[in-house]
């Protein structure tokens, strides 16, 4: 975040936001378009239009307040805003296209300006005037916001004794028509370009709106604010109430002072209905000029706040700044761009976006609020309060203004703030400020955990492998990590119960995190804590203990046999807890030389069923073996082969068909199966080798039995007891 430092000049309410966000809103429309829009809505019509446009604006401005009384905001205006609410990737998806659309802004501020400059001196060279309005806008710029803010009281001075003119003008008299007839709707009779063919509300309503977007102007300035929180709120509303009040009160006078037929054909209206014509004129001048300062600072705030947070290339360059601490690399490629956009000499094509981006970051202003209302975690206490109905018609009214500028200019803006969006969440950028989106996600996890918790306990279909592996020896769990990995990925996860006597040594702590991280960068979410304890078992049953209230709770037990290990001291009472707390168990015995081979087949020992070979919804335990070798196929690209061995000959049919339905109804295409008569210990030994055989288990498990099926199968060996939540048939 930036820092106030001594030598930067800062600006108070009056000068650092509520002069430029007023000189922005009183622009060129009020003075070239206002007469048309009155003339074709009528007064009431031209009312209810500034009232709509006003309550866009106003909303998105309560909301902006909001935010900006709750956080420390730094440069770049809206874009800080939504950075600090919802992450670089969404500021940086708003801020590139709203720094573009500023550039094409100025480019267009410009060019209004000089529509005003050859109506006084047609003589004059377009292209010189371009050049001679953008040297002087970069030159105030360039040289310090100081100066760009003393330059707008000037402009602000010349719009001031412009509507002198036209109060001089009502006092002496142009104010003719009677209010009778003025009070009206309008006729929408068009425009002459278009020999006044008619046109409707939602075409007028365009043309007026941009004049309201202006609200940013002051925010902007954000980072070179003495106290944003304080002016931003308040120079904003000062700004838009004062324009609102001589919006409606220059309706009332165009409405009295000129006919139906002046107002819709003349756009310069306002300049011949005033008092002294060369003030109204310097207005026009000093608006568009002051639109473009505005703009071309703002604009340049916003460049080096990206800068700062590294969200664009030569992010290093962006935020150099001068001897003054003035952004001026910022400005200096701002310049460029608007210079390479003043060579286009048209960009009536792309001046929608302008207006449409504006509504884009208005709407989203209003979603940050809704989010941090709608969360109410205790971090949202802002100074300034809004209505929890505020944001929502901001959000709304925006999206609507969009849509009824224009559609399809509005979804192409869209897309490119997704494509932005996408660009930078790959980037890995790194967020210097903590942003609402943990609270966002660990809200939505508390949703889904308060509606959940009442279901059912069986959850089978929603059920993915969340491991709790126990680790005293760091080195055993670094040699399981791709089989533990190939368990959980991609949907699973894998939570490390760190088991080790109290020590101030932080060397096993810090290794944990370190699997737990890796476990992470190769996309399975993992976490990891520790319980100090000289008794091993009583250790891991007191973290599943602990757990057991926990929504987010792991659901197998993975035990790690190693020689070192006291089975009935230490892997019994775990295994014997974990049945009670209704836990699935992983018991895995790694073969000393074969490990796990080349992870080609998977052997799932099935046991006989002596007579009871009808395949119902409960098939024993048997379904977590069968979803753990699934889940091992699939990271393994290995092939499943089920086996069975009975010891009545009579029962093999029955045996193959129980196997087929299984593999049918379990959806487990390309497995194998195989049913042997005769005795389990010696067929296990002569059975078709494979990289991992995985057997059943219960409460009264020998130790004995581990070390047989180990050697006796030649491969490493998986012991697996279900806990009873699982199902491979659902």
């Amino acid at each position: 975040m930036q820092t106030q430092k001594s030598n930067l000049k800062k600006f108070g309410t009056f000068g650092g936001v509520f002069t430029p966000t007023l000189l922005t809103i009183l622009g060129v429309i009020m003075y070239l378009r206002m007469g048309w829009v009155v003339g074709n809505a009528g007064l009431l019509g031209a009312w209810f239009i500034i009232v709509i446009s006003f309550l866009i604006t106003l909303c998105t401005a309560l909301s902006m307040s909001a935010i900006t009384t709750n956080i420390r905001i730094g440069a770049g205006g809206a874009y800080a805003i939504i950075s600090q609410a919802l992450g670089l990737e969404v500021g940086g998806s708003l801020g590139i296209p709203r720094y573009i659309s500023q550039g094409l802004a100025v480019t267009m501020y410009i060019f209004g300006f000089r529509e005003g400059w050859l109506g006084i001196f047609p003589g004059h060279d377009p292209f010189l005037v371009d050049l001679i309005a953008f040297a002087l806008l970069f030159g105030i710029a360039y040289i310090s916001a100081d100066l760009a803010i003393k330059t707008q009281f000037i402009i602000m001075a010349i719009i001031v004794l412009s509507l002198i003119s036209i109060v001089m003008a009502a006092y002496h008299g142009s104010m003719n028509i009677p209010t009778e007839e003025a009070i009206r709707w309008g006729t929408f009779k068009g425009l002459p370009e278009n020999n006044f063919a008619g046109t409707d509300f939602w075409v007028v309503f365009a043309v007026f709106f941009p004049a309201a977007t202006g609200i940013m102007a002051g925010a902007n300035m954000s980072g070179e604010l003495k106290n944003p929180k304080k002016s931003i709120p308040q120079g904003t509303l000062w700004a838009i109430g004062v324009s609102f009040v001589i919006y409606m009160l220059l309706a009332y006078w165009l409405a009295r002072s000129a006919s139906e037929e002046e107002l819709i054909s003349n756009y310069n209206i306002i300049i011949e209905k005033s008092y002294f014509e060369p003030l109204v004129i310097a207005g026009i001048l000093g608006a568009t000029f002051s639109s473009a300062l505005a703009s071309i600072v703002g604009s340049s705030r916003i460049l080096f706040a990206m800068g700062e947070h590294k969200v664009l290339p030569y992010s290093k360059f962006l935020a150099g700044q001068s001897a003054n601490e003035q952004p001026r690399n910022a400005m200096i490629v701002t310049g460029i761009m608007i210079f390479a956009t003043m060579l286009l000499r048209e960009l009536n094509a792309v001046a929608p976006l302008v207006t449409l981006f504006f509504l884009i970051t208005y709407a989203m202003i209003n979603i940050v609020v809704i989010i941090e209302q709608r969360l109410g975690l205790i971090s949202y206490r802002p100074i300034f309060k809004v209505n929890k109905w505020i944001p929502w018609v901001g959000l709304l009214s925006s999206v609507m203004a969009m849509f009824i500028i224009n559609p399809t200019i509005s979804l192409v803006s869209i897309v490119i703030v997704f494509v932005v969006y996408w660009f930078l969440s790959r980037q890995n950028l790194e967020t210097p400020f903590e942003d609402v989106r943990s609270g966002l996600f660990v809200s939505f996890a508390e949703w889904a955990a308060k509606h959940t918790w009442g279901m059912k306990n069986m959850q089978q279909r929603a059920w993915k492998p969340n491991l709790m592996v126990p680790v005293r020896d760091i080195n055993g769990a670094k040699g399981n990590f791709q089989f533990l990995r190939n368990i959980a990925a991609p949907k699973g996860s894998i939570k490390l119960l760190g088991i080790e006597p109290y020590t101030e040594n932080d060397a096993f702590i810090n290794e944990l995190s370190s699997v737990s991280e890796a476990f992470r960068q190769k996309g399975v979410f993992s976490s990891w804590t520790v319980i100090y304890s000289d008794d091993f078992a009583k250790g891991v049953n007191y973290g599943n203990q602990a757990l057991r209230g926990a929504f987010f709770r792991p659901n197998i037990v993975f035990l790690n046999l190693q020689q070192h290990d006291d089975y009935e001291m230490e892997i019994r009472p775990v295994i014997k807890e974990c049945i009670r707390l209704e836990l699935g168990i992983l018991l895995f015995s790694a073969h000393p030389t074969a490990l796990l081979g080349q992870r080609n087949v998977i052997n799932v020992w099935v046991s006989d069923r002596r007579g009871n070979w009808e395949l119902g919804w409960d098939i024993g335990s048997l379904d977590l073996s069968i979803l753990i070798a699934y889940k091992l196929k699939k990271n393994w690209d290995a092939r499943i082969r089920i086996i069975t061995v009975i010891s009545d000959a009579d029962e093999e049919e029955n045996a193959k068909n129980f196997l087929k339905s299984l593999i049918n109804l379990a959806r487990l295409p390309d497995t194998l199966i195989e049913v042997h008569v005769g005795n389990f210990k010696e067929i296990v030994g002569n059975a078709p080798k494979a990289d991992l055989n995985i057997f059943g288990m219960d409460e009264h498990f020998k130790i004995a039995f581990v070390e047989e099926m180990t050697e006796k199968t030649a491969s490493s060996c998986l012991f697996v007891k279900d806990s009873g939540h699982e199902s491979i048939l659902a």
